[in-house]
């Protein structure tokens, strides 16, 4: 085909995917919305629509984008700025008050913690809704939390916990000496428990498995692992996963061949999967592999955040002596940032910190990911999720929703991941449709293909879509925190307006007191879906049935061994 049929023909197919934007009819344009949004560039990444229009919001829907005169109640004069689809973070961890707000500045509109996830799911729906949240929420089972209520009972989980809670639990959970979430080996019958937990929470419409498995790469069994992630796939659900040996590079323990562990039982599954923080070691050979299965048909992305430092708890397995310092060769004074106390750390104040605080965040230093993060910008369907810490003071606890920017500790990625990504895809020529896409329509259309139906009507600019935009100024959009303190929390500019449901909560950069957010969630089903791990019954499923004591045999054998053996 030459050049000139070819440019064409790509021609054709946009202008065709631009004129059909949207199934829903258009409102009147003469009726009066509930927001306008005039002579804004509006970009739509699904139909790669891109043009000049003007917005009408009504019952927290699009219900019009038009080159015709429209009025509202609220007005918002969009000149040289771009109406994007509202930006979904999938790896947010900053599930209280005040990283919200840090959020909202940096374009949020749904903030869902799927890596880490929660304990007791309904619980935490149910205080979402209570309090009300500024931004739309989500959560999945967490596999990390649910072993921790199963073998640490001295954490006493109760209610809801999540990311920005669990610190207090993480002390209970050592005050024996010993971590059981992260060290134990679960037994067939604690499995049973923990599953049954995660279940229970799968039930009542968590988004799918979390699996933070690095932090517990001694105690999580490989079995276990694949039981988690089939709980998961028993709803059709993802997993999104923080692989076991993630940040290594050696062998027999390269990062890769952890993601092979969720990877292998995913595909076996025909399970959905979210690889966390695909932004170290390996993640060339991680992104082929994903590649190559969105190819077949499979229903599996990544994520990245563009810092080449990152936070964690410092209670991590990698952290530790033995695995940091003695196996890795790095040194705590050189790397290991303690953003509360302003200061690195030592062997000592390690220790120490790990008896005061052990859910104390702590930052990370890597170095070399400089040099791979401009790569990480164009790559298709991998999204920018900030993992987003929990908005705490210098005191270690959490802020209130009016403190001062300044009084922020931690990593800075919380307020300024996606500023950052949009100036860095800027600075190196990303087309700004495609980082649209991995702000907004591909964590949505991932989402959404799993069966999540409040995805389905996120991330895209269509008339009868919900009103979750960012409007922002694509020659200016920049991060402006830094690791300096008090810079931690600076908030990202060129951003002045952020609507979620329709409601303006961001309005000329300022953050209003109001909470449209809604619960991003799977209906709550009437009973649950897991069946108990038990070994009578797997081994009348796997072998041929030589022990008559087993009971019937179902296993199909083609050399014709396989006969059903039945108990007396």
């Amino acid at each position: 085909m030459n050049k000139s049929l070819l440019t064409l023909l790509i021609s054709v197919l946009i202008l065709s995917s631009c004129n059909q934007a949207s199934t829903e009819k258009e409102a009147d344009p003469n009726q009066e919305f509930d927001v306008v949004i005039l002579n804004g560039r509006v970009m739509d990444p699904e139909t790669n629509f891109e043009g000049i229009r003007n917005v009408g919001v009504k019952d927290g829907k699009i219900a019009i984008i038009t080159e015709a005169e429209i009025s509202g109640k609220e007005t918002i004069d969009a000149t040289g700025h771009v109406v994007a689809p509202g930006f979904i973070d999938t790896h947010y961890h900053a599930t209280d008050v005040f990283a919200t707000k840090m959020a909202l500045r940096d374009g949020v509109t749904t903030g869902m913690d799927l890596e880490a996830g929660s304990f007791n799911v309904k619980a935490w729906y149910d205080e979402k809704a209570k309090t009300g949240w500024q931004v739309n929420y989500g959560t999945t089972a967490s596999l990390l939390f649910n072993r921790m209520a199963v073998h640490d009972p001295d954490a006493e989980l109760s209610g809801p916990v999540d990311f920005s809670t669990v610190p207090t639990y993480a002390a209970k959970a050592l005050t024996d000496g010993v971590q059981g979430w992260a060290d134990t080996n679960s037994s067939i019958e604690e499995m049973n428990k923990v599953m049954a937990l995660m279940d229970e929470d799968l039930r009542q419409g968590a988004i799918g498995v979390a699996v933070p498995g690095a932090y517990m790469a001694k105690g999580m069994t490989s079995y276990e692992l694949f039981t988690a992630q089939r709980a998961g796939a028993n709803y059709g659900r993802l997993t999104s996963v923080h692989t076991r040996y993630h940040l290594i590079s050696e062998t027999p323990t390269e990062a890769p061949i952890a993601f092979d562990e969720v990877f292998t039982n995913a595909m076996l599954l025909d399970a959905p999967l979210l690889m966390a923080h695909n932004n170290d070691y390996g993640w060339w050979e991680i992104e082929e592999k994903l590649q190559l299965a969105r190819e077949k048909g499979l229903n599996m992305w990544s994520e990245y955040y563009p810092y080449a430092a990152g936070s964690t708890a410092i209670t991590a397995a990698f952290l530790s002596p033995s695995e940091w310092v003695e196996k890795r060769g790095y040194k705590y004074e050189e790397t290991i940032y303690d953003p509360v106390d302003d200061q690195y750390l030592t062997n000592e104040t390690y220790a120490a910190l790990m008896k005061k605080d052990p859910g104390r965040s702590v930052v990370v230093e890597f170095p070399y990911r400089k040099a791979w993060m401009n790569h990480w910008l164009a790559i298709p369907h991998m999204t920018i999720a900030s993992d987003a810490m929990a908005g705490v003071g210098a005191d270690g606890t959490l802020l209130p929703w009016d403190a001062d920017w300044t009084e922020y500790r931690g990593h800075p990625r919380t307020s300024g991941s996606h500023g950052a990504a949009f100036r860095l895809a800027r600075e190196q020529g990303v087309p700004l449709m495609f980082t649209i896409s991995q702000a907004s329509y591909w964590p949505a259309k991932h989402l959404g293909d799993t069966g999540l139906e409040a995805m389905k009507e996120r991330g895209r600019i269509q008339v009868g879509k919900i009103a979750d935009i960012t409007i922002f100024n694509p020659l200016s959009i920049t991060d402006n925190s830094s690791f300096k303190v008090g810079e931690h929390g600076t908030p990202t500019t060129g951003i002045p307006y952020v609507i979620v449901n329709g409601v303006i909560v961001v309005k000329n950069n300022e953050v209003l007191p109001v909470k449209p957010g809604q619960e991003i969630r799977f209906p709550v089903e009437a009973k649950g879906r897991y069946t108990p791990i038990n070994q009578e019954k797997w081994l009348n499923e796997h072998t041929i049935g030589l022990n008559p004591e087993l009971g019937e045999m179902h296993l199909d054998d083609d050399s014709g061994a396989g006969k059903a053996v039945k108990k007396n």
